[in-house]
């Protein structure tokens, strides 16, 4: 599903006009880029969590050349899925 099928999906179930679920859908995107700028965490119950995560500075090796290279160290967002939404995806196996 890309963005626009998200606009529509989320306008007819919500019954809103397509402008207003995607201005609903941006200031949620927003509201969770700033959170995790400030390292705070988005948690939805039932759903997921949004975090950022410290990687350490590691060793690494460029594909290419095949010379080693260190990688700083950096925080990247990570996704955690809830309870529910694990059960829902593995339903059925």
């Amino acid at each position: 599903m890309n963005k626009q099928e998200l606009l529509k999906t989320i306008a007819k179930k919500a019954e809103i006009t397509n402008i207003e679920s995607e201005s609903m859908v941006k200031a949620f995107i927003e509201t969770v880029k700033d959170s995790l700028k400030k390292s705070e965490k988005v948690q939805l119950v039932g759903f997921g969590s949004f975090v950022t995560l410290k990687r350490a500075a590691r060793k690494g090796v460029n594909p290419k050349t095949k010379q080693k290279i260190n990688i700083a160290a950096k925080k990247v967002a990570k996704f955690v899925p809830g309870k529910e939404l694990k059960e829902l995806v593995n339903k059925g196996k």
